[in-house]
C-alpha cells in the first residue's frame, strides 16, 4: 500500500513539509484505529508520499477497512481548518503479491511495479477530482486484490462500491477498481495530468462498466488513497 499527495510541486519547501508530516499523522492514526500496530509494516518516504509493506500474516482486508476511511477523515478534518495551499488530496494504491524482504530491510520485487503503475494510472488521477473542490483520498486496487477481499462479506466491502477502470501505463495494462466518496461514479477520461489545489474539478461521468484511459506514465510513485466513509452502498459521503 502507498500514498502520494496528488499537485505537491510548487509548493515550496516549508508547505511541502508540512503536508509530509500531515499525511504521515493522518496514516498512523488511522492504523491505531483499526487496530493495526505501524511496527509490524515497512515504512518507506517517497518524498510526497510513502508506502506500507503489510507482513504477509495480515489479512487483505485490513488494508481497506476501517484503515482508508479513517485515512480519509483525517485528511478531511485536516483540509477543513488548512488553507488552500496546506490542504491535501491523496491518492493510494493497493495491491498484493510476494516480494524479497533482505536483511537490511529494503524490500523489491515486481509487485511495486505494479502498485506504480496503478499510482500513476489516469483513472485515479481522475478520481481525486470527483466532487466540489476534489476528494481528500482515492484509492485503487489491483484486480488481484479486489477479487480476494471484496464480495466476500468483509464489512464496508460490498461490491457496488467500487467502480471498474481499465489501467493502461508504459507497458502495464490491467483491470482495476476505483473507491473514492462519492462513488459509484466513474471519473472522467483526460491526460492523468495532476491538479493544482484551486483548481475545479471538471464533473464526474456516469458509471460505466468499462473505462479505457492512456496514462503518461510521467514519474514512478507508490501512493495510497481513501475516502472518508465506510465503503458501503447508500452510506457514502
Amino acid at each position: 500500500m502507498a500514498c502520494d499527495i496528488a499537485g505537491s510541486a510548487g509548493r515550496g519547501e516549508q508547505r511541502l513539509q508540512e503536508i509530509r508530516r500531515v499525511l504521515r499523522s493522518a496514516l498512523f492514526d488511522a492504523l491505531r484505529v483499526a487496530d493495526l500496530d505501524a511496527r509490524d509494516f515497512a515504512f518507506a518516504d517517497t518524498g510526497d508520499g510513502c508506502r506500507l509493506v503489510a507482513p504477509a500474516a495480515l489479512p487483505k482486508a485490513g488494508l481497506l477497512f476501517p484503515l482508508l476511511p479513517e485515512l480519509c477523515s483525517r485528511i478531511r478534518e485536516h483540509n477543513r481548518h488548512a488553507g488552500a495551499d496546506t490542504q491535501l488530496r491523496v491518492r493510494a494504491a493497493v495491491h498484493a503479491g510476494e516480494i524479497r524482504l533482505d536483511p537490511d530491510g529494503t524490500v523489491s520485487g515486481s509487485p511495486f511495479e505494479a502498485l506504480a503503475r496503478l499510482l500513476d494510472s489516469a483513472p485515479l488521477r481522475h478520481a481525486t477530482l470527483a466532487g466540489t473542490g476534489g476528494t481528500p483520498l482515492a484509492a485503487i486496487l489491483s484486480h488481484h486484490f479486489y477479487e480476494e477481499t471484496v464480495g466476500h462479506g468483509h464489512e464496508g466491502l460490498e461490491a457496488d462500491a467500487f467502480t471498474a477502470a481499465d489501467v493502461r501505463v508504459k507497458e502495464y495494462a490491467a483491470r482495476a477498481w476505483l473507491w473514492y466518496p462519492g462513488s459509484p461514479v466513474g471519473p472522467q477520461v483526460g491526460t492523468g495530468r495532476d491538479s493544482g489545489p484551486g483548481e475545479q474539478p471538471a464533473p464526474p461521468e456516469p458509471r460505466t462498466v468499462e473505462q479505457v484511459v492512456r496514462a503518461t506514465g510521467n514519474g514512478t510513485v507508490f501512493a495510497v488513497h481513501r475516502g472518508d466513509q465506510h465503503i458501503r452502498h447508500n452510506d457514502r459521503d
